[in-house]
């Protein structure tokens, strides 16, 4: 079977979401930014339905990106991720599916090049590094139940001990090109350096004009 591309994404509930860029933009903007990067991320991983099928899956039920048509289903497991990306990626595989791409909505820049190497690779997992150390994407073609253990989530080492964590239990790994994610203040100002962007996340960024200094963008 075909791989599948796999979203990860939280609902964009005021108070639950990018609670960094809440501090500065007030929960409700904040959310809206969330719901924004989610959309353009599901409409931009549309483009590669030659390639792979697509799959959102969601912590909690939401409608919030009903209107997407893309086939969506809740996030499997307890509130440790690495048992979220395990129970996912293993349904994916029983499935008779080569591999499973799991990606956050955090990066709705994410260039499609990116995405396509993670699926080119042959390695066990391919992970995609982010700016804060963490990874935006991971490639998965085998699996193991330990993979993921004593991994500290959204710290600045979790690449690294994901790698780790992935080869002491005897899989392959391989690095895509690095990107970045929007969770910060930091990483807001590197999206309205963007040249082109997406068009939820521009018109996202128009609305909230001079609270962050826009200046007019390029949609793509």
């Amino acid at each position: 079977m075909r791989p599948v591309i796999v979203l990860f994404a939280k609902a964009p509930v005021p108070g639950r979401v990018k609670t960094r860029l809440a501090e500065l933009l007030g929960a409700a903007e904040a959310a809206e930014g969330h719901r924004a990067f989610v959309q353009d991320m599901l409409e931009r991983a549309q483009l590669l339905a030659d390639q792979a099928d697509l799959e959102l899956h969601t912590d909690i039920p939401t409608d919030a990106w009903k209107a997407a048509g893309v086939a969506q289903e809740l996030q499997l497991g307890s509130e440790d991720l690495g048992e979220r990306l395990l129970a996912a990626a293993t349904a994916a595989l029983r499935t008779g599916r080569e591999q499973v791409l799991i990606l956050g909505g955090d990066a709705p820049t994410l260039p499609l090049e990116h995405v396509r190497a993670l699926l080119a690779s042959r390695a066990d997992a391919a992970l995609g590094p982010s700016a804060d150390g963490g990874f935006y994407g991971i490639a998965l073609r085998r699996l193991h139940p330990a993979m993921f253990r004593g991994v500290v989530w959204s710290g600045t080492e979790t690449l690294a001990e994901t790698l780790r964590a992935v080869q002491r239990c005897g899989l392959t790994t391989e690095l895509g090109p690095p990107w970045y994610d929007v969770d910060t203040p930091a990483d807001l100002n590197r999206l309205l350096a963007c040249p082109a962007l997406p068009r939820h996340t521009a018109a996202w960024l128009r609305r909230l004009g001079e609270k962050v200094r826009l200046a007019p963008r390029m949609e793509v």
